[in-house]
């Protein structure tokens, strides 16, 4: 097994099978030690968090699979904190997908003069943003996407159309509960086929989710989630 890539919050490595382990780390984006999915940087370390982000995972991917979705997971260790995967190509050198449904965070501080913070946005908002900690992940279109050679519009029509439809599922689930989802970050790719898929995770560290008026730690979150 050997380690191709070291992320924020996981570790990438290749098995011998040709498949992909994906190893939760502890590790949380935020800013000074207030957690924080719309940050580009490592803000917080939460014991058990790991665990926590990959039973989520498995609960949401099982829906998806359900529902017909077809994304990268096949499997998983919660006691080992690992997720085996099938093999994606990330476009570029990595972008986040994130859909909004709540003006707040990092949206309201690159746009508050225009919209107030807690405004619902309907049917939500897709953006994406290059995975670059030195440019502080730069927001690009799709435009620009295309322009750049990152991906061709059908692609891109396809991954707003997947986040869209994946968000009001993960929404709906969270409703169920008691729950309201604000925001949420995905990470897309395409397998060996070119078709684009979900890759990743579906986690309580990627998600911005409230409890009436106030924020659900991502802990707290997955006990939840998980009926613990």
């Amino acid at each position: 097994m050997k380690k191709i890539y070291q992320g924020k919050t996981k570790d990438v490595f290749e098995l011998d099978n040709g498949n992909v382990l994906l190893k939760f780390k502890d590790d949380c984006t935020g800013k000074d030690g207030v957690f924080d999915p719309g940050e580009n940087s490592v803000g917080l370390t939460i014991e058990g968090i790991g665990k926590a982000n990959l039973e989520t995972s498995i609960h949401f991917f099982e829906i998806l699979k359900k529902a017909g979705i077809k994304t990268h997971y096949i499997s998983a260790d919660v006691d080992n904190a690992t997720m085996e995967v099938v093999p994606a190509k990330v476009f570029g050198k990595g972008l986040e997908v994130i859909c909004r449904l709540v003006a707040t965070g990092s949206f309201i501080r690159r746009y508050g003069d225009y919209i107030a913070d807690g405004t619902p946005l309907p049917g939500g908002y897709v953006e994406c943003t290059f995975k670059d900690d030195a440019k502080g992940d730069p927001l690009v279109t799709s435009e620009g996407l295309v322009a750049l050679g990152v991906m061709s519009i059908e692609q891109f029509n396809s991954l707003k159309e997947q986040t869209l439809k994946i968000t009001k599922i993960v929404a709906d689930d969270l409703k169920t509960k008691g729950l309201d989802l604000w925001d949420i970050k995905f990470e897309f790719g395409y397998d060996n086929n070119g078709e684009v898929i979900l890759i990743d995770e579906i986690a309580s560290g990627n998600m911005r989710v409230y409890q009436g008026n106030k924020i659900v730690d991502p802990v707290d979150l997955t006990n939840i989630i998980l009926g613990k």
